[in-house]
C-alpha cells in the first residue's frame, strides 16, 4: 500500500507537508498498515517538542466512498489498538470505505501516564480523584498541559488528512469522539462529506454537573424493573439507599458503566444492579458497596485509557464549569462549586441528591486542575454537512438529552434514538447499524468529488 501526500499542496510546501513514516503491517491486525504522524506539541509555536501519533490505515486504497476516519472516545482511548474490535463492529462499511484510526495526542503509544490518577480513577468520568492526584498529574505535564485541547487534536487530524492525500473524508465519532468529529467539522467544513455522531457529546459544551444523567437513572431503573417484573420501585430504593448510606457517587458510577455494558440491567456479563440495590434498600449495602469497589479498583493501563489525558483535555474543553472555563483562578473554584450546589433543585437530579452533582469526578477533578489555556472555539457555529446522530435512550454517560441538544442546532442532522440501548451503538444493535448503513452507503451517501 502506498500512502501519498496531498497532491493539492501549495508549491514549495512539499518539504513541510505532513507525512506518515515507518509504515509496517499493524501488529494487532495485518490487513491494516500502521505508521506514524509527527505533529508539533505546541500548535501555537511557543515551545519546542514533537508528538509521534500512531495511525492505522486499511489496505483498500481504492474504496469507492473514500476514507472513513473513526474517532474513539474518553477522552483517553487509543486508536490503532482498537482496530480489531472496531473493524469487526463496522465490517458492513469496510468494502465501501477505507477505515483509518489514530492515537489522538496523549493516548495509545504516547499516552500521558499519571500513575496516582490512573490508579484512583481508571477510565471513569464519575469516580472523584483526590486533589493530590490531580495536582501530581499537572506537575507531570508542566506547561505542556496547555497542549491537549480538542482544537489541538483537530489540527492533528487535518495533518493526517493531508498526509493521506485526501481532500475530503467521512467522520465517525463515538462519545468524546463525537465531540472531536463535530469540532473538526466546525473548523474544516469543506473537508467533510458527512458525519456519524454515536452517543453524542454536544458541540457547545456538556453539563459538568451531569444533571441529565443523574435524573435519567430513575427511568432506566424503572424500565429494567418493568421488563424483569421485579415487583418494586428501584428508583425509590436508589433514592433511599444513597441518602441512608452516603454512597451516591459510587452507585452512579456503577449505573453509568452498566449503561455501557448492560443497559437493560439484566445482570448478564455485569453486576446484577437491581438485586444489589434491593438488598441495600433492605438494610444490606455490603454486596452493592463491594461491586462499586471492585469496579473502581479495575484501572486499565494508560495505553488502554489515559486518565491523565482525560483530565487535561476535559478540564480545558469544558467552558461551563461552576467557575467558568479553565482560565479561572483555582482560588475561586471552591466558592463557585458551593454556589452551584445551592442552585441545584432536588427535581433536577432525583433519585440522587443535589450534592452528587458536584461530588462526581468531572467537577472534583477539574476544580483542582491548574489554570490552563481553554479550548478555543471553532470558527463556525453550525455543522453544514449531513450528520446522523444515534443515541441510546438508556445511556447515562452521554444521555439522550445531549443528543437532542445537538440535533436542535444541526441544520442537516437527523437524530435516531435506539430504545433499550445505552452507550456506544454501532456494531452492538441491528437498528443502529441499519440507519448507519443507510446513511453512509445508501444512494444519498455517494461522495461528491
Amino acid at each position: 500500500m502506498t500512502l501519498t501526500l496531498n497532491a493539492a499542496a501549495a508549491p514549495g510546501a512539499a518539504a513541510r507537508a505532513p507525512r506518515l513514516t515507518d509504515a509496517a503491517p499493524c501488529a494487532e491486525i495485518t490487513t491494516f498498515t500502521c505508521s506514524y504522524l509527527t505533529v508539533p506539541l505546541d500548535r501555537n509555536g511557543g515551545r519546542p517538542g514533537k508528538l509521534r501519533l500512531r495511525v492505522a490505515v486499511a489496505g483498500n486504497s481504492d474504496a469507492p466512498r473514500g476514507v472513513l476516519l473513526v474517532l474513539s472516545g474518553g477522552p483517553g482511548q487509543p486508536g490503532p489498538s482498537l482496530v480489531p474490535r472496531i473493524s469487526q463492529r463496522l465490517s458492513y462499511l469496510l468494502t465501501d470505505y477505507r477505515m483509518v484510526m489514530i492515537d489522538q495526542r496523549g493516548t495509545g503509544e504516547g499516552a500521558i501516564d499519571c500513575p496516582r490518577l490512573q490508579s484512583e480513577t481508571g477510565s471513569s468520568d464519575v469516580t472523584p480523584p483526590t486533589a493530590d492526584a490531580v495536582r501530581e498529574c499537572a506537575q507531570v505535564l508542566g506547561r505542556d498541559r496547555d497542549d491537549y485541547t480538542t482544537a489541538d487534536t483537530v489540527a492533528d487530524l487535518d495533518d493526517l488528512r493531508r498526509a493521506l492525500g485526501v481532500s475530503r473524508w467521512t467522520l465517525d465519532g463515538v462519545s468524546y469522539g463525537s465531540f472531536v468529529a463535530a469540532h473538526y467539522g466546525l473548523t474544516h467544513p469543506q473537508r467533510v462529506h458527512r458525519m456519524v455522531l454515536d452517543s453524542v457529546v454536544p458541540q457547545n459544551d456538556l453539563d459538568p454537573l451531569y444533571r441529565s444523567g443523574l435524573r435519567r437513572a430513575g427511568d432506566v431503573l424503572r424500565k429494567a424493573c418493568e421488563e424483569q417484573r421485579c415487583g418494586y420501585d428501584p428508583a425509590a430504593e436508589l433514592a433511599e439507599v444513597v441518602r441512608r448510606h452516603g454512597n451516591a457517587v459510587g452507585v452512579f458510577d456503577l449505573l453509568v458503566t452498566a449503561s455501557i455494558v448492560d443497559p437493560r440491567l439484566t445482570g448478564a456479563g455485569f453486576y446484577p444492579v437491581l438485586p444489589l440495590l434491593h438488598l441495600a434498600a433492605q438494610g444490606d449495602p455490603g454486596p452493592l458497596d463491594a461491586a462499586v469497589k471492585d469496579l473502581q479498583d479495575s484501572a486499565p493501563p494508560p495505553a488502554d485509557y489515559s486518565s491523565g489525558l482525560h483530565v487535561a483535555t476535559l478540564c480545558a474543553d469544558v467552558r461551563s464549569m461552576p467557575w467558568g472555563d479553565a482560565s479561572a483562578p483555582t482560588r475561586v473554584r471552591d466558592a463557585a462549586v458551593a454556589r452551584a450546589l445551592a442552585g441545584i433543585t432536588d427535581d433536577e437530579v432525583w433519585p440522587f441528591e443535589p450534592r452528587t452533582a458536584v461530588e462526581q469526578g468531572i467537577v472534583q477533578g477539574c476544580r483542582h486542575w491548574p489554570v490552563t489555556r481553554p479550548n478555543p472555539r471553532p470558527p463556525y457555529a453550525r455543522l453544514t454537512m449531513p450528520v446522523l446522530m444515534i443515541n441510546g435512550d438508556r445511556d447515562l454517560s452521554t444521555p439522550v438529552e445531549w443528543a437532542r441538544q445537538q440535533a436542535a442546532i444541526t441544520p442537516h442532522g437527523r437524530l435516531v434514538v435506539i430504545e433499550g440501548m445505552g452507550h456506544s451503538i454501532q456494531g452492538r444493535n441491528p437498528e443502529g447499524d441499519r440507519v448507519v448503513a443507510e446513511f453512509l452507503i445508501g444512494p444519498s451517501a455517494v461522495p461528491s468529488r
